[in-house]
């Protein structure tokens, strides 16, 4: 009577209930870290004060920040490779491939639980894995051995039938997932799939679905791990690891979505949302003038085999420049094996680095007022490094056929048969990923001066007070509150500096404005927070001294983020009051002897009063007393 998602929760837990809705702690098996988030995961992890990390298996992945523009990067690479090396994790060195794509080829393990600092680690789903996304601190404190509290999500049953058509492909399936439940609709649920229609994909195409289910707020996505995950790991040297997961027969689940393969059509993700779905035929002929193919959705090498076979013999638009972001060196070296990457390149392809780059905003920004088409997750704005630019989100085969047109194509339109082979056997090349030492040596942190000490925090007062520092709306993603890119990204590891980019899209003023009141209040509408599991969205906040976030409601991740830096995030009780509060009201809120009842916002401008709640477990409003989850970790160790 268990589904896949019960089945690995259960045999993974250490504390509480499998009652939905109940908090519970899981042993965590595996951990991922990148370069934009690591740093500060490694620096967390050295104020815990364990000497070694306690999982199965942690990786340490270089792949955000590449473009070395200066010292900064290179320093925190330095400081990552130690820190590896110090802690008993793997290295996967610059230049190795992106993280998701690398830990789906060499690390997944069916039935295993991942915790990664990205958002986008339930990619691991594909092979059979409870795989989330969670700040860095999060992680930190699953390396050093303690559980990961989540709440049990609901169930949701994503039942594939049928086939995918000609020229339509995995993005296409979790673009139609993105149109019927939107960004909110995955909200404390796992999407897991099952039905005929599973069969017929690939683990590529699998991890393309799970990858970007993250953008419907959901805490994972799974498949069953069957006979094509049996065939992937026995294809990458790693048959041991495969073993049956699949649902019971008489698995319940919270709600059923059923999606016929064969009647899907190619889709496009229009400015400036993830969910914000239309077929590409209703917007057919909008010129274009970048085409970016790659990032940790779509840059296998099923993906790019398809693109270098519609672009052969053929030469891109004169208005369009084609970039292409390989997921990995296996990928290449199989690419450059078969002849395939000559005919990306013959094409007038630019073939970038094995690396995030633009879809972090990392290079490629677009020229002013253009549109973009990219096969990436996110298009929220400003996020390709040009605000006013418009990023459209497509498959890979709508962004090749795209590219030779100079518009926005449905890609049935092209002629001929595109008719791949995947080979047998992958290149296996290790190389780049350093292993743990087997010896206990001393190994000393290498800080670069960009790397800057953890802030320290303070126990929660029983009264916060200050003014409204900003108001903002709905749909407030990490890239509102933090945006990336080649001036930000290099500063994740210096709290201080890069506080000063907070709402840099949304007002300039801010960090100044919170700096000159002491801290205070930040006011929002509906799924706050949504995108990025970058931690710095709340630390920077912190820092600047903001006390308390009211939204009508919050996206998980951040959540969960400002928890663990201190910050209080409480929802009105009544979102219509969201109007009644207003930048430099000057507010109170009585913490009530930290029971967090009866919460109520002062507004001592206006002479009014606002009702408050929260959906805080026990454990998180004691770690908000505490100040946040460090001071919390180490107060429960010591």
């Amino acid at each position: 009577m268990y589904n896949i998602t019960e089945k690995i929760l259960n045999e993974h837990l250490v504390e509480g209930e499998l009652t939905q809705g109940e908090t519970i702690g899981i042993k965590i098996d595996q951990t991922l870290t990148q370069d934009s988030t690591g740093t500060m995961a490694y620096l967390e992890f050295e104020a815990i004060g364990i000497p070694s990390v306690k999982t199965e298996l942690s990786v340490s992945y270089i792949d955000h920040n590449i473009l070395q523009t200066d010292y900064r990067n290179m320093d925190d690479h330095r400081f990552l490779q130690s820190a590896a090396e110090k802690y008993g994790v793997y290295f996967s060195r610059p230049g190795n491939g992106i993280c998701h794509q690398l830990h789906l080829e060499r690390f997944a393990r069916p039935g295993k639980t991942l915790l990664g600092s990205d958002s986008h680690t339930p990619t691991g789903g594909g092979v059979g894995m409870i795989a989330i996304g969670a700040g860095g601190l999060d992680v930190a404190v699953a390396m050093a051995g303690e559980p990961y509290y989540l709440k049990v999500p609901k169930v949701i049953d994503v039942h594939l039938i049928g086939r995918l058509p000609m020229f339509v492909s995995a993005k296409d399936i979790i673009l139609e997932v993105l149109r019927r439940i939107g960004v909110k609709g995955g909200l404390n649920k796992v999407l897991e799939y099952t039905g005929s229609g599973v069969k017929s994909l690939s683990i590529p195409e699998r991890g393309t679905i799970t990858n970007m289910g993250a953008e419907t707020g959901a805490t994972t996505s799974i498949f069953p791990s069957d006979d094509i995950t049996k065939q992937f790991l026995e294809a990458q040297g790693r048959g041991d690891d495969w073993k049956l997961l699949e649902p019971d027969n008489d698995a319940q689940y919270t709600e059923r979505i059923e999606i016929n393969l064969s009647e899907l059509e190619p889709l496009v993700a229009l400015p400036h949302s993830p969910g914000n779905i239309k077929k590409v035929r209703e917007i057919e002929g909008l010129p274009i003038q970048q085409v970016c193919i790659g990032s940790c959705t779509n840059s296998s090498l099923r993906d790019l085999k398809i693109v270098a076979n519609i672009l052969k013999d053929n030469i891109i638009d004169k208005n369009i420049s084609l970039t292409i972001s390989p997921g990995s060196r296996q990928v290449v070296n199989h690419l450059i094996n078969t002849g395939e990457m000559n005919l990306l390149i013959k094409s007038g392809a630019r073939i970038l680095e094995n690396a995030c780059g633009p879809c972090i905003g990392m290079g490629q920004a677009p020229s002013s007022m253009s549109k973009t088409l990219r096969t990436f997750n996110r298009n929220f704005f400003g996020r390709s490094g040009t605000k006013d630019a418009e990023i459209y989100l497509v498959s890979p085969e709508t962004a090749a056929i795209s590219a030779l047109k100079g518009k926005i194509t449905d890609p049935r339109s092209f002629k001929g048969k595109i008719d791949i082979r995947m080979p047998d056997k992958f290149i296996i090349n290790d190389n780049m990923i350093i292993p743990p030492s087997k010896e206990n040596i001393e190994v000393e942190l290498i800080r670069g001066p960009n790397i800057k000490p953890l802030p320290s925090f303070s126990p929660l007062e029983k009264k916060l007070e200050g003014e409204i520092l900003i108001k903002v709306g709905d749909n407030i993603t990490t890239d509102h509150i933090l945006p990336g890119g080649t001036n930000i990204l290099p500063l994740r590891s210096n709290i201080p500096a890069i506080s000063d980019y907070i709402f840099n899209f949304v007002d300039k003023e801010f960090p100044k404005r919170a700096l000159e009141r002491q801290g205070g209040f930040i006011i929002a509408g509906e799924d706050y927070g949504q995108g990025s599991s970058r931690e710095h969205a709340a630390i920077a906040p912190k820092y600047l001294g903001v006390k308390a976030v009211i939204s009508k409601s919050f996206a998980r991740m951040h959540l969960d983020n400002l928890v663990n830096f201190g910050i209080v995030p409480l929802i009105f009780k009544n979102p219509n009051d969201y109007e009644l509060l207003d930048i430099g009201d000057r507010v109170q809120i009585e913490l009530d002897k930290f029971t967090f009842e009866n919460l109520q916002i002062i507004n001592m401008t206006k002479k009014n009063s606002i009702p408050l709640e929260h959906d805080l477990s026990k454990r998180q409003i004691d770690i908000l007393k505490a100040g946040g989850k460090l001071p919390y970790i180490k107060n429960k160790q010591f």
